[in-house]
């Protein structure tokens, strides 16, 4: 720094011109009177002389004395400010004098103290905000006026990233117009509910589907000084809710429907009987089979429903052990054959060679399994139909499974309702009419968690007029 720009230049040069004016207006006031009245004038303009260097040296060392006490102290307290505004807020000073400089060294360590403390405590504050923003399951998505994301979590970014590809109503791309490039928008399916929240200044709560999808958001102002700067949305995916909610209504509905038809037979069969209605004995038994064959079916369903509920809640005990499965399969087809005649159905049993052994399964419930499906397969399958029962062995990459397979000739199934055969109460109208004594609708959800409990799987093959196949894998060795 140019010494003459600094405080202590700037008071040298105003003393040493101070002097400098005084000793000029003293030497041209004495001056006449020197040559006159003093015997002896050159030694008295020595002697002013001598006066003036003497004054110019005293300021001169007055000067560098204030560089050693003021300018030095000062400049050091300047670099230590600029440490501090690069961000270096351990910055100190040591300077141990008891006059000004000293206070101002302190009060300057005191600011310096207080201000680190407080960045730490705003790091350690912003530290907890993104771990609690990085350990939220639902998503977290701050935005400012303009509609640019500024903050975000994990999941939110996963949600900018889905998102991202949405493409936007030209109408709706109005609101990120003047957000900079390098900045992400605000994702379509938020847009309006983000101008909501800025034109009302309250919270906004809707649920919005995206990409088969549902998301409960709920986005909030951000208010700074009066005014509104932004808004944070908190977003979190109730697919897995909505569809249970769904599912919750449907089985409600359904199960009113199942025994809401019985109870009405029987209610008007038994007001029948009790109106005396029945003319003979004949009549009369007609009418008390017509109600037991209804009780028998509310019995059925509600065994159903307690069965799947407990499977699906995971409280059937299933006892594992090795099971045969050609002498259950045999056991099973000796058991519908009487039925196959009865109902003029050819029933073949298809096993292969060897031995079709399971080391982990349990006996009870593959018949079960086995029993649904061909009830549902005699059920469908008109007079002079076949109906046949396979089994064998296959190597595949996971290891050695069982391939089981119930194969009827019957009306099948429509492509379209092949992914819901499996689900409760659902019924493909078209092509698989229940009939009369037809069953509860619960037969294959029931086969479908048996078969999950064994950690195999099921599907069905199906075309229509042409008939459905049935297919279950079974995995033949232990599974760990």
């Amino acid at each position: 720094m140019n010494f003459l720009r600094t405080l202590v230049g700037k008071l040298w040069i105003t003393i040493i011109c101070l002097v400098a004016f005084v000793l000029l207006s003293v030497g041209l006031f004495f001056l006449p009177y020197i040559d006159t009245n003093f015997t002896n004038p050159g030694a008295i303009k020595k002697l002013f002389v001598l006066v003036s260097v003497i004054g110019f040296s005293l300021t001169t060392f007055f000067a560098l004395f204030l560089i050693t006490k003021i300018t030095q102290p000062m400049q050091r307290l300047i670099q230590a400010t600029d440490s501090i505004r690069k961000g270096k807020y351990d910055t100190r000073l040591s300077l141990k004098t008891s006059d000004e400089i000293g206070v101002l060294s302190n009060t300057f360590n005191h600011m310096a103290e207080e201000l680190e403390k407080t960045i730490r405590s705003l790091n350690h504050e912003k530290e907890h905000l993104s771990s609690v923003l990085r350990s939220m399951n639902d998503a977290v998505i701050t935005l400012d006026v303009s509609g640019s994301v500024i903050l975000t979590n994990p999941p939110g970014e996963r949600i900018l990233q889905m998102w991202g590809d949405l493409q936007e109503n030209e109408s709706e791309s109005k609101i990120a117009e003047s957000v900079q490039d390098t900045l992400q928008k605000i994702p379509p399916p938020l847009q309006q509910m983000f101008r909501k929240v800025l034109d009302q200044e309250g919270d906004q709560s809707m649920n919005i589907h995206v990409k088969k999808g549902v998301w409960s958001v709920h986005m909030a102002p951000l208010a700074s000084d009066g005014g509104i700067r932004g808004a944070v949305a908190v977003l979190r995916d109730v697919t897995e809710e909505v569809q249970l909610e769904k599912m919750r209504r449907d089985f409600v509905a359904n199960v009113s429907h199942e025994i809401r038809t019985p109870l009405s037979m029987m209610q008007g069969y038994s007001e029948a009987l009790l109106d005396g209605m029945a003319a003979s004995p004949e009549e009369s038994a007609e009418l008390v089979q017509v109600i037991h064959d209804e009780s028998l079916r509310m019995g059925r369903l509600v065994r159903d429903l307690l069965d799947l509920a407990r499977m699906e809640a995971g409280h059937t005990d299933m006892t594992m052990e090795e099971v045969d499965f050609r002498e259950l399969a045999e056991r099973v087809y000796r058991k519908f054959l009487v039925r196959s005649k009865e109902n003029n159905i050819a029933l073949r049993l298809e096993l292969g060679e060897g031995a079709l052994e399971l080391q982990e399964a349990n006996e009870d419930r593959l018949e079960q399994v086995l029993t649904n499906l061909l009830d549902n397969a005699f059920r469908h399958t008109p007079e002079g139909g076949t109906i046949a029962i396979g089994a064998g062995v296959a190597d595949v990459p996971r290891g050695t499974e069982l391939h089981v397979s119930i194969k009827d000739s019957g009306v099948g199934i429509p492509a379209d309702d092949l992914p819901f055969v499996f689900d409760r109460f659902y019924k493909a109208d078209k092509a698989r009419v229940r009939g009369e004594t037809g069953g509860t609708g619960l037969g294959l959800s029931i086969v479908k968690n048996i078969v999950d409990s064994h950690r195999g799987s099921i599907y069905a093959e199906s075309e229509v007029g042409k008939g459905t196949v049935f297919h279950m894998l079974l995995p033949v060795e232990k599974q760990q």
